[in-house]
């Protein structure tokens, strides 16, 4: 008897640990993806505004670690007494203090931590070569601790309204398609509004100017190392070692996906008479990656991708919409993540598999699910829109929003950073 009891606690024991280890690796991978931002943003952009954006990716990571730790992770996951909120969490500030059960607790936290500082990253990119780096810090700070958090208290705490299962089945978005990127990306789409383009980015004529990052390699490399890390967003969001099996499908998934939308948005780029150039599939590949992310576990590889060839696609014509109304999105963040993040949730109605009730594939509920997925999309979009439009307009009103023209002309490196990244 004392030998079996010893036996049983042992096996959890190794569980546990190897659940911790199975989290924190994927926080290491997801984490690692901050690199992958910084060379995609920093070859996107012209070389006098490289230290700047680096700077900025810089500020994402040791902000947002401040701002979790003290209220985001709070907010997002705390739960206050016997009538928890549905809205907002209020629990655990500065939240690694104590916890009597502290490995599970820390890895949880640090997993959770890199997906914060993901969502952040992504305004960066489309608000390059003009905001200023105070106003930058502060969208960062309302980000991490405020607006992200309240998306995932609603989605991934067990708590938050669209989990609640008052409304039905639940909303699905396994690995951030609409808590992490719509956010990152709806706030990257208000950003670019609120900042207007770059000088010289439109013509007298209206038309739009191409103006090409300085350094293709830096592009690609940063690519190939998104692609990387999101294994450890999709696959690890399983939370357990032992379930292998569904870590192993989400890599097929989001690889198909990836694969699918690289290819989607250079085909589209080449049907309308253009060359084929290294932008397109990179940014194809992501936003075969961003929609699948939802739905990368309750998905089978065709329909994966599926949702990858329509991703690559959103992404092309969400570009031209952006053009159309002159906002001026040098990475084309809020394609790839606010309008394929929004894609990724609204398929994930579509294509899930049977048992979670995909409305294609002969799911049960009578496209119940895919109600809920839209609702999700419109309360993420509004949410996120609404509370960083206000963050926004008031730091442009303030005059912190944008530096001034001769400045941005100059290159913020040489005006702002001790000179530029490349010496002579």
């Amino acid at each position: 008897m004392i030998e079996r009891t010893a036996r049983s606690l042992l096996q959890e024991y190794d569980s546990t640990a190897a659940d911790c280890f199975w989290l924190f690796f994927g926080g290491c991978l997801v984490f690692f993806m901050q690199a992958g931002f910084a060379l995609l943003e920093a070859g996107s952009i012209r070389a006098k505004n490289v230290k700047n954006i680096l700077i900025k990716n810089c500020l994402d990571a040791c902000i947002g670690a401040i701002l979790w730790w003290a209220c985001g992770y709070s907010f997002a996951f705390g739960v206050e007494g016997d009538s928890p909120n549905k809205f907002i969490g209020g629990k655990d500030f500065f939240s690694a203090l104590d916890k009597p059960d502290s490995t599970t607790y820390y890895a949880f936290w640090f997993f959770q931590w890199a997906f914060a500082a993901t969502a952040a990253t992504i305004v960066s990119g489309a608000v390059a070569e003009r905001c200023a780096l105070s106003g930058y810090a502060a969208y960062t700070f309302f980000i991490t601790a405020f607006i992200y958090p309240v998306v995932v208290h609603w989605t991934w705490s067990s708590e938050g309204w669209l989990t609640d299962g008052d409304i039905g089945p639940g909303f699905l978005d396994f690995a951030g398609s609409g808590v992490v990127h719509m956010t990152g990306g709806g706030a990257a789409l208000v950003g670019a509004y609120f900042l207007g383009p770059r000088i010289g980015k439109f013509g007298a004529d209206g038309k739009p100017v191409d103006i090409p990052g300085h350094s293709a390699v830096l592009q690609c490399l940063g690519t190939f190392i998104l692609w990387f890390g999101w294994y450890g967003f999709n696959c690890c969001s399983t939370g357990a070692w032992g379930d292998m099996a569904l870590a192993t499908k989400c890599a097929v998934t989001t690889t198909m996906a990836a694969a699918a939308g690289g290819i989607s948005a250079l085909a589209c780029e080449v049907f309308m008479g253009k060359q084929a150039d290294l932008p397109p599939i990179l940014n194809g590949i992501l936003a075969g990656l961003v929609s699948i992310t939802a739905g990368c576990n309750v998905t089978e590889p065709w329909s994966a991708f599926v949702l990858g060839i329509i991703g690559g696609i959103v992404y092309t014509f969400s570009c031209k919409l952006l053009l159309a109304l002159q906002i001026d999105d040098p990475l084309g963040a809020a394609p790839v993540h606010f309008f394929c993040g929004a894609w990724g949730v609204i398929g994930t109605g579509l294509f899930a598999s049977k048992r979670y009730n995909g409305l294609l594939t002969g799911g049960s509920t009578g496209g119940k699910q895919l109600g809920i997925q839209c609702l999700g999309v419109l309360a993420i979009a509004a949410w996120t829109c609404i509370v960083s439009g206000i963050l926004f307009f008031a730091l442009k009103t303030l005059g912190y929003l944008r530096v001034d023209a001769e400045t941005e002309e100059k290159g913020m490196d040489e005006s702002k950073h001790g000179g530029t990244a490349y010496k002579a």
